[in-house]
This record gives C-alpha cells, structure tokens and sequence, in this order.
C-alpha cells in the first residue's frame, strides 16, 4: 500500500548492533497527513528503525527520503531541520525547567505552507501544560511530561514526527488524551508515524499499520483491516 509519492519513503533499510542483524531490508511509507503505526513485540526492531529515520542510528544499507530530500545517513540536527521530529520513548524532557522554557529549546522557524506552532497553540492542545506552565519538568507526572515532549517537538515546526511508544506506562485516561491529540495533530494536516505495543491504542490513530518482528517487515496493510484479522495479529503480536 505505499504511495505514489509519500512524505516518507524508507526501502531496503539493514542496519546492525556490532554484528547483530537488527533489521532486515526493512520497507515503508507515510503519506502527508497520514498517522502510521509500526507494531511488534519488545525487541522487534521497531525503536532502531525510528532512529535509524531520525539518523541516531546509521543504516548500513537502504535509503530514507523525506520530502525532496535523501536523509540517508544524515546527521540528527539536518534530519530535525529537514521537518522531522523524534519523541523518544524516554520522553528526555529538561527536568530542571519549566514547561514554558522547554518548549523554548525546541523552537525552530515556521516553515513555508505551514501554519507555526507557538505556546499558546499548543496549550489549546494540551490543556494540562497550561496549567503549569512555571512548572519544572521535574515536578511532573509521567503523561505531562509524555506531552510536553511532544509539544517541545512541534516547536520545532515539524512536517512529521516519529512518536515511540507514546502510550506505554500512561493511566488509562491520559492514554485516551494522547489518541485524541494524534487525532488532532493529524486533522491539521500533520504526518505521523508511531511504534506500538497497544493494538487498542494503535486501532484508534492509525490509518495503516506494519508489523516487524526480527527486524523484518511481516505486515502492512490497513489499520482496520489489521483490526479483523486475528490470525495475524495472533502469529506476531500476542505474546
């Protein structure tokens, strides 16, 4: 199901630990607007391939194109300028300050077609960091902490943005808070791209889904398709 002329493109990505083989000829696509979920079981590869997008980690084979642009190899600050973002799952938030300066960190110029994301937009999308504005990130719950990650990366004016794990660890209301924002980000206009272990979660965003499981693609396909077919979520997601 890739697209004629996706946002971004990955094809025949390999990349290794040492000599451990993480992924293998990994392929996908993103479409402007479109939120996309990579699922798989712990170990699967998913991690490595966002950061093998975000250049964290240097594929040994394979290319990624973004835009016009092959960021193939690229280091993370051209990637970041390029319009991609990167929510890691250890959120990596500046605990020492406020919510308000760490969304200063994150600021990068608007960019040509997009409307600019700026504090007072992104606290009608997370009400909660509005409250709390003057507060250390430090002094915050894990799920303010997951959304202000986000939010210091929209700041940055991405065109898409790689969100690993985002519901992993989050109460259950706050984990239906996040589904609603990448609704949000996505009605906007934005290209999401997300690695999952909660297939409830992932049924609530996604519009298509890959499967990994050893480094290898096994899946791709519509969101809902993969909904209604419990052989094979059963074969490579259950656990």
């Amino acid at each position: 199901m890739a697209m004629a002329h996706p946002l971004l493109s990955v094809d025949g990505l390999h990349s290794y630990y040492g000599r451990a083989h993480i992924l293998e000829d990994v392929t996908l696509s993103a479409a402007e607007g479109e939120v996309v979920v990579l699922l798989g079981r712990n170990g699967a590869g998913k991690t490595t391939t966002l950061k093998c997008l975000m250049g964290l980690v240097r594929p040994a084979q394979g290319a990624i194109r973004f835009g016009d642009s092959d960021i193939t190899g690229a280091p993370p600050y051209v990637v970041a300028r390029a319009g991609l973002a990167y929510v890691p799952e250890d959120r990596r938030i500046f605990t020492d300050l406020t919510v308000m300066e760490n969304l200063e960190v994150g600021r990068q110029p608007a960019r040509a077609g997009m409307k600019e994301w700026t504090p007072e937009r992104l606290f009608a999308l997370f009400p909660n960091l509005a409250e709390m504005r003057h507060r250390r990130g430090g002094r915050m719950s894990g799920g303010e902490q997951q959304m202000l990650t986000i939010a210091r990366s929209l700041m940055g004016n991405p065109s898409a943005i790689l969100l690993d794990e985002p519901s992993e660890g989050l109460a259950p209301v706050i984990v239906e808070q996040m589904a609603q924002t990448i609704r949000d980000l996505k009605a906007d206009g934005l290209t999401v791209i997300l690695s999952e272990q909660n297939l409830h979660f992932a049924t609530l965003v996604s519009d298509r889904a890959y499967i990994i499981e050893k480094g290898c693609i096994r899946y791709s396909g519509a969101m809902a398709d993969l909904a209604a077919d419990a052989g094979i979520r059963n074969a490579y997601l259950t656990v």
